[in-house]
């Protein structure tokens, strides 16, 4: 990975989605609302999604126009505020009932559940209408763009899997059901962000090209959750932002408990080889698709 072509341009695709998060997140919303909101979206987080997309968009070269330029930031934040809206319930009583997210007290210990609830509601919303603007985006384009965000963030894919998580607890699963619960929870989404980037450029969705995308998205987005589990088990709370130990603790099922670490430490590098080989068949230039391969590389080898 070249190191220093990434930061630089991490660190641009970044400062493009914080501006515009901060511009299309009001915090005029009624009774408060808008501050739950931009308290569970702003200022946190590896942007990993929003910047799957951008990378995605350059490699497919939507980016080279202004219209591709504002569909991929557009559909950069509404992944965010998605996947911020599921943080914000995930963490809630009835569901995980956490206190720390991103190294601060979760929206529901600091506004209260209902607000907590509300605001998740609002991002889920609010992702949808940033990706419908009156103008700059032609209309096939954001219905196509809708389409892939709300099937990876609904009951195949982010919502199923939360569903088989909850009802999984104190279950053993194998290897199979493991995957499939993980490829929806947290890998529906993170594909679909690689997926949207290419939509952006009106990649044919029966070519090779998108068939490449989606097999990359897939190894990525099955390599973030089997590092997750990794760094749950590994990891202390300062380091992750984020209560460590907590599946182990209400006895989920995870890729540690179910290989061990040296076997999920295999899989996590076997999915990277897999990520990189489904680039090298996309027919792209290496040029084009290297902050894609850069993602992939961090994905695995991050430690928080």
């Amino acid at each position: 990975m070249n190191s220093e072509f990434f930061v630089d341009w991490s660190t641009q695709a970044l400062a493009r989605v914080e501006a515009a998060l901060q511009v299309w997140v009001p915090m005029q919303a009624p009774a408060g609302l808008g501050e739950a909101m931009r308290y569970g979206v702003l200022d946190g987080g590896k942007r990993l999604r929003a910047l799957l997309v951008q990378a995605a968009a350059e490699a497919a070269a939507a980016t080279d126009t202004s219209a591709g330029r504002d569909a991929a930031l557009r559909a950069a934040c509404a992944v965010e505020l998605i996947h911020a809206y599921s943080l914000v319930h995930d963490d809630m009583p009835c569901m995980d009932n956490d206190v720390l997210r991103r190294g601060k007290p979760t929206v529901h210990i600091k506004f209260g559940e209902a607000q907590a609830m509300l605001a998740g509601d609002a991002m889920q919303a609010l992702a949808f209408e940033v990706l419908t603007p009156d103008q700059g985006v032609c209309a096939p384009t954001q219905a196509r763009l809708c389409r892939l965000l709300a099937r990876a963030a609904g009951q195949a894919g982010m919502a199923g899997g939360q569903a088989i998580d909850l009802a999984s607890v104190g279950v053993t699963l194998d290897e199979a059901a493991l995957r499939d619960m993980h490829h929806r929870k947290t890998g529906a989404l993170l594909c679909a962000s690689v997926q949207m980037g290419a939509a952006c450029a009106d990649i044919d969705e029966t070519g090779p090209t998108w068939q490449a995308f989606t097999d990359y998205g897939e190894a990525v987005g099955l390599a973030f959750q089997v590092v997750d589990d990794i760094l749950d088990a590994t990891q202390a709370s300062s380091t992750l932002g984020k209560t460590a130990g907590k599946d182990a603790d209400a006895n989920k099922p995870t890729y540690v408990s179910l290989l061990g670490l040296d076997r999920a430490r295999h899989e996590a590098q076997s999915l990277l080889a897999q990520a990189h080989a489904a680039l090298s068949r996309s027919g792209l230039p290496a040029q084009r698709t290297r902050a894609l391969a850069s993602l992939a590389e961090c994905i695995v080898h991050r430690d928080y």
